[in-house]
C-alpha cells in the first residue's frame, strides 16, 4: 500500500527520534537549526511538530524548539548597523551548552537557501560567519567528543528545491524534494527502521576492515587530483553510528553512506580537485581545487566565489589543514540519483570527501580524554571550523599505504576494491 505524505512525514520523525537520536526515557530533546545556534527554519514546522510528538512518545521529559527565519537574516544584512555583526545571541550559546552538558539530544534541521547571501557584502557575511563560529566553540568541543547524541537532517526549502529540480514547474519542486528525501532516507521502505539497521550493518563491515588494516596513509588519484594524506597511529574508522560518552548509540546523519576517520594534520601533500560545489556561509563555491604542502593548503583556485574559499581557509591555522577523511562508494543511492543537491549533508553522502578544520576527537583512540596538546601531537587538528567538500567520483582511485610503504587497492573507479 502506498504511504500518504503524512505517514511518510511521521515515519521520518520516528526515524529521527529512534535511529538518529535514539531518545532515552527521561531525556531532554532540543530541535535547532543547521548551525546549532540558528533555530529550525519556519518552513520545517510540520516535521518539527511530528518530531516533538515522537520524542514524547519515546519517553522524552522535555522537548525545546528553537526557531529561526532566513528572511529575517537578510533584513539584518540590509538594515542593521555595519558594526553590529560581531554581536551574537549568547543566550542560545548558554542554553544549548547547558542542554548538551546535561545529556540532552539535539537535532539540527538543515533547510536553507544555498544562495541566501548572494549579493550581500562578502565582508559582512564573513564577519557574521566567524562570529557564530567563535561562539560555537564550547558546544563544538562537546560535539567532537560525542558528549551527547546529535543529528543533522534536512527539509526542503523552496529555493533549494528549485536548484535541485530546475526542470519542474515551481509548484512541484518542493514535493519532488520531499519525495527524494523520503527515498534516500529509506522512508519509502515498508519498515524504514529495519532497513536502516541492515544498512548500518553494511557500513560497519567496511569500517571494521579498515580498522584492522590500520593504513599509514591514503593516496587519491582522479582527474585534477593527486593527493596523499597520512593517518595517525590509533586512528579509528567510524560508520553510521557513534556512541556518546555515557554509552548511548546514535546515528548523527540521516542519510549517511560514509565511513570516516581523521587525517594527520601534518601529512597532506598534493592537489585535490572538488567534484561538487560547496555551499558555505550562504555562498556557493564552484569548480575549486586546493594544493597542500606539509599538511597545509598553500594555494586555491575557484571558478566562483574564490574569496569565500580563501576566507574559510584563513579563519585560523587549522582551517587550512585536514580534519576528516571520509569514503563513500559511487554506487551510493545519493550519487545514483543523478542529482547535485547543493547541500553538504546530501552531497557528502554521494561522494568521498575531505573536511578541512577541526577533527572529531572520537576518531582517535583515547582522543576524547586527551589534552589539546596531546591530541595535536598525535596528529589531530583543531580549528574553529569543520567544513566538508566533495572529491569522489566514478573516476577516483584510492590506495591504502601500509607502514612499510606498500600500496593496496582500496577503491577503484569510485567503488570498493578490497571486497574482491
Amino acid at each position: 500500500m502506498t504511504k500518504s505524505f503524512d505517514q511518510k512525514l511521521s515515519d521520518y520523525a520516528d526515524l529521527i527520534v529512534h535511529i538518529g537520536l535514539n531518545v532515552q526515557p527521561g531525556q531532554k530533546v532540543v530541535v535547532s537549526g543547521k548551525n546549532l545556534f540558528r533555530g529550525a527554519p519556519l518552513h520545517s514546522a510540520p516535521l518539527v511538530r511530528k518530531i516533538v510528538e515522537s520524542a514524547y512518545k519515546a519517553g522524552a521529559r522535555f522537548v525545546d524548539v528553537f526557531w529561526d527565519d532566513d528572511q529575517s537574516q537578510l533584513v539584518r544584512f540590509a538594515h542593521a548597523p555595519r558594526d553590529s555583526f560581531e554581536e551574537f545571541p549568547t543566550w542560545r550559546t548558554r542554553a544549548l551548552h547547558e542542554y548538551a552538558a546535561g545529556g540532552a539530544s539535539i537535532v539540527s534541521i538543515y533547510g536553507e537557501d544555498p544562495d541566501l547571501f548572494n549579493g550581500q557584502d562578502p565582508a559582512l557575511v564573513t564577519q557574521a560567519q566567524r562570529t557564530m563560529e567563535k561562539h560555537m566553540q564550547p558546544q563544538m568541543e562537546l560535539l567532537m567528543k560525542n558528549a551527547y547524541s546529535w543529528l543533522l537532517v534536512s527539509v526542503p526549502h523552496p529555493n533549494w528545491a528549485a536548484k535541485v529540480f530546475p526542470e519542474l514547474p515551481a509548484d512541484q519542486q518542493v514535493d519532488a524534494m520531499w519525495e527524494q528525501i523520503f527515498k534516500l532516507c529509506r522512508i519509502d521502505r515498508e519498515d524504514p527502521v529495519a532497513a536502516w539497521k541492515e544498512h548500518i550493518a553494511q557500513l560497519q563491515d567496511a569500517a571494521k576492515y579498515l580498522n584492522e588494516k590500520q593504513y599509514d596513509a591514503l593516496h587519491y588519484t582522479a582527474p585534477g587530483t593527486d593527493f596523499t594524506v597520512g593517518l595517525p597511529a590509533g586512528h579509528l574508522w567510524n560508520s553510521a553510528q557513534s556512541d556518546t560518552m555515557n554509552g548511548v548509540t546514535f546515528t548523527p546523519n540521516l542519510p549517511t553512506e560514509e565511513i570516516f576517520t581523521l587525517g594527520d594534520k601534518n601529512r597532506a601533500e598534493g592537489t585535490l580537485k572538488a567534484s561538487m560545489p560547496l555551499s558555505y556561509g550562504g555562498r556557493l563555491i564552484e569548480d575549486f581545487s586546493m594544493v597542500f604542502k606539509d599538511g597545509r593548503v598553500v594555494d586555491v583556485k575557484a571558478g566562483k566565489n574564490e574569496q569565500a574559499l580563501k576566507d574559510l581557509l584563513d579563519v585560523d591555522d587549522g582551517a587550512g589543514r585536514v580534519g576528516e577523511i571520509a569514503l563513500v562508494p559511487h554506487s551510493s543511492p545519493i550519487a545514483q540519483s543523478g542529482r547535485l543537491f547543493y547541500n553538504t549533508l546530501y552531497d557528502e553522502n554521494a561522494a568521498s570527501h575531505i573536511a578541512v578544520g577541526r577533527a572529531y576527537r572520537f576518531t582517535l583512540k583515547g582522543g576524547e580524554s586527551m589534552s589539546a596538546e596531546d591530541f595535536a601531537a598525535a596528529g589531530g587538528n583543531y580549528s574553529l571550523v569543520h567544513v566538508d567538500f566533495m572529491i569522489g567520483s566514478a573516476e577516483m582511485d584510492i590506495d591504502g599505504i601500509t607502514k612499510d610503504g606498500a600500496k593496496e587497492p582500496l577503491m577503484r573507479k569510485g567503488e570498493w576494491a578490497y571486497k574482491g
